[in-house]
């Protein structure tokens, strides 16, 4: 098949799932011309597995996404058909918000963003190779066609569909996910160019008909009838609270024994299944294993959509033969009619090994070409659709000849998680969760605007409005802190006695000041200010929330923001690119090596290594000081 020269873009995006999405908007709205090849337009932002989007740790990078100027939070605000935000009983750190998709009013709708997007093009195809220069640096890809679109940067978002092999039972076939072509050629070539690859493993339960469900034997788990939506740009007024509920219900000794009994089935178990899979999302055929003495597991049955009678099977993920599904679907309570539309499978894939890549998520060997998404070996729409913008961003910088973009550990789970990846890598399907942020009470969902909105609005993601608007709550915010700190509430303050009253609070002795008083757990800030209004216009509502959490939670935020101080010294302190590991006198040999592999930047990053330890980064920080000082009296 003859080359053909078909177009010239600054930035190619291969792939239009949540990563592909949210990197070609990026590059598009900073100005880049951009290029989006996928296998089928009409999966743009496909949902192949759970309808839902958030969670906890992810429901604060879809926040986190939205602050930044990405999509995925207005996409969702505009789509869902519930909204909760879970762990209320307990502290904000761990608090989250997840929402309920429509799954195909969200693909159109995504799509249609993209479409209307200025600087972005759409193109369905299939890419099969990558345009590679002598010096190593990726210039742009090829079609199936034969056409060539050339490229100062190109962004690898294939996920699952990279050599996908869908697994049920003992059958197996070379499939994209949920029966879609799959990326063969491409994945051969990174193997040429002498790419990493592994194989790691997902899957889905069952998809089953609404009328085959006996409802009346399930709890029924409805959606908050509060405001709450994922992006600050959408309004309260906005919000939905005639929701679609879920249900709940449980598997019970009678499941577990049909999955016993034909584990020799399982192609987990049987050898067929070679990638690895997702500790924390595992099969059913793999929690009966792991946790045989418990006597039921959670499955929550959700509506996959509006105009849609399938409903999807959360926690029953299998690819056991599907007659051992309809089998063991029969035995749950409120399924023993149930008719599946879709089987459950498990779906193999390949995988960047992440310790090829700079934290920008550029390849260290081919400048030029960046992979994100499911590609870099994590798992979710959310982790996802968070490295897609960032690939999207630091092409766009580079383009640009400006600094990147990498977000500390600090500063957002989307750099816990590329860091994470980057630096320790992954031996299976990486999922973001709170305990893997060891700052998790400074990035909590409720302030990823005033932490991320900054470097939106730097790099040309947040128009003047959005900023001049989070300006203002910053500085309501300010003021409102001030205000309390500096009036004293006295006991017999109009209101008061009731409102202790009302929420079983002892009464005050002497004067306190309403910035103390708020301190205690059962005052709320709707409370304060209804004994002590505020001036003009009340504060917005998720303003009021701000206030209160940084006055009731003011210590523990000091105590982690000292840590971090603490921190920085060693996050600042660079390493030089070309560092010579092997002229390091006294480093343990696992330590030199994993260095060498991983290549960080910084001596906060290499503390981070897997293999090296305290007194390895004690040689290093002596070593570096040592060289910066060499250097000194050189210049001098």
């Amino acid at each position: 098949m003859e080359n053909f020269v078909a177009g010239q873009y600054d930035v190619i995006v291969v792939g239009g799932g949540h990563a592909g999405s949210e990197a070609a908007l990026a590059s598009a709205r900073m100005g880049m011309s951009t290029l989006m090849i996928t296998m089928n337009l009409d999966m743009i932002a496909f949902m192949p597995c759970n309808p839902s989007v958030g969670g906890p740790a992810k429901g604060v990078v879809v926040r986190e996404i939205d602050a930044l100027g990405g999509e995925m939070g207005r996409n969702i605000d505009q789509t869902y058909i519930q909204m909760r935000l879970l762990n209320t009983s307990k502290g904000p750190a761990v608090q989250a918000l997840r929402a309920q998709a429509d799954k195909d009013a969200y693909s159109r709708q995504m799509k249609h963003t993209l479409e209307q997007q200025e600087n972005l093009s759409l193109l369905q195809g299939v890419v099969t190779r990558l345009l590679v220069e002598e010096d190593s640096r990726v210039s742009g890809v090829v079609t199936q066609t034969g056409a060539i679109y050339r490229a100062e940067a190109v962004i690898l978002t294939a996920g699952t569909y990279s050599r996908g092999k869908i697994i049920i039972g003992d059958l197996s076939y070379a499939s994209g996910p949920n029966n879609t072509l799959p990326s063969l050629e491409l994945s051969e070539h990174l193997l040429e160019l002498g790419i990493e690859l592994t194989r790691f493993k997902t899957g889905t339960p069952p998809r089953i008909h609404q009328d085959s469900i006996d409802f009346d034997a399930m709890e029924i788990q409805p959606g908050d009838t509060q405001p709450n939506h994922f992006s600050y740009l959408t309004s309260d007024e906005a919000f939905d609270e005639a929701s679609v509920p879920c249900w709940l219900t449980h598997t019970n000794s009678q499941t577990h024994a049909i999955i016993q009994d034909n584990l020799h089935r399982a192609p987990m178990f049987t050898g067929i299944v070679e990638g690895v899979g997702a500790r924390y999302c595992p099969s059913i055929e793999d929690k009966i294993v792991r946790f045989s003495d418990k006597p039921r597991h959670q499955i929550f049955i959700e509506p996959e959509g509006l105009h849609t009678q399938e409903m999807y099977v959360q926690g029953l993920s299998t690819s056991l033969p599907e007659d051992v599904q309809v089998a063991m679907l029969q035995t749950v309570r409120g399924l023993e009619k149930a008719q599946i539309l879709r089987p459950g499978y498990a779906i193999e894939y390949d995988v960047v090994v992440p310790h090829q890549l700079h934290l920008t998520l550029e390849l260290k060997d081919f400048p030029g070409l960046y992979t994100a998404g499911q590609m870099n070996g994590t798992s979710g729409y959310e982790e996802a659709a968070g490295q897609g913008l960032m690939a999207g961003i630091n092409a766009a910088l580079k383009i640009q000849g400006k600094e990147p973009l990498i977000l500390r550990r600090d500063e957002a789970y989307i750099g816990v998680m590329i860091d994470d990846l980057v630096t320790k890598g992954t031996t299976e399907p990486y999922r973001l969760l709170t305990s893997r942020a060891e700052y998790r009470l400074l990035l909590r969902h409720d302030n990823a605007d005033l932490r991320l909105t900054q470097y939106g609005h730097d790099i040309g993601l947040v128009s003047e409005e959005r900023y001049d608007t989070y300006q203002t709550k910053k500085q309501d915010i300010e003021t409102e802190l001030e205000r309390l700190s500096h009036t004293r509430i006295k006991p017999s303050t109009p209101g008061l006695t009731e409102l202790f009253a009302r929420v079983n609070s002892s009464p005050l002795k002497d004067g306190i000041l309403a910035y103390d008083l708020l301190k205690r757990p059962e005052i709320k800030y709707a409370d304060l200010i209804s004994i002590i209004p505020k001036d003009g216009e009340p504060l917005e509502r998720q303003t009021g929330e701000q206030v209160e959490i940084q006055i009731k939670y003011h210590g523990y935020i000091e105590k982690a923001e000292r840590k971090v101080s603490k921190m920085q010294a060693m996050e600042t302190k660079d390493i030089p690119e070309d560092i010579d590991w092997d002229a390091i006198d006294n480093l343990a040999t696992e330590a030199r090596d994993r260095l060498k592999l991983i290549g960080p930047t910084t001596l906060g990053q290499a503390s981070r290594v897997s293999g090296v330890n305290p007194a390895d980064i004690a040689i290093l920080s002596v070593y570096l000081s040592q060289g910066k000082s060499r250097i000194a009296r050189v210049s001098s």
